[in-house]
């Protein structure tokens, strides 16, 4: 299991807690630190099955400057997500099987069957 994970978000933060406290193995991979490439953004919206849209965090200021009510294809949105990581949404966690965006975090409990 791979937790990608941003350690100033506090949904992320509770996502590690969690998995910690249920004794789930898996790693941490800080993509604020170690930037994704395009073909792991790729693969990441592949396993979440999901339209580069649906990752996006549009509160934040790199979407508000770079994407919002612009006509960008997905390539172009891609190339900003690489530039501004902090435009993808947190935490996501990947498992074999299956991905999702752990908001709230009872998705992951009912998805991975743990118990709150």
């Amino acid at each position: 299991m791979i937790v990608y994970h941003n350690n100033r978000c506090t949904k992320s933060r509770e996502v590690v807690n969690l998995l910690k406290e249920k004794a789930v193995k898996f790693e941490i991979r800080n993509y604020m630190e170690f930037r994704l490439s395009k073909n792991e953004l790729l693969v990441l919206l592949k396993q979440l099955d999901m339209e580069v849209s649906g990752i996006l965090r549009t509160t934040e200021d790199a979407y508000k400057l770079h994407i919002k009510d612009k006509n960008l294809t997905d390539e172009e949105i891609i190339a900003i997500i690489l530039k501004n990581p902090k435009l993808i949404q947190r935490p996501i966690v990947v498992w074999d099987g299956g991905a999702l965006i752990a908001r709230p975090i009872e998705k992951l409990l009912e998805k991975l069957k743990l118990k709150n």
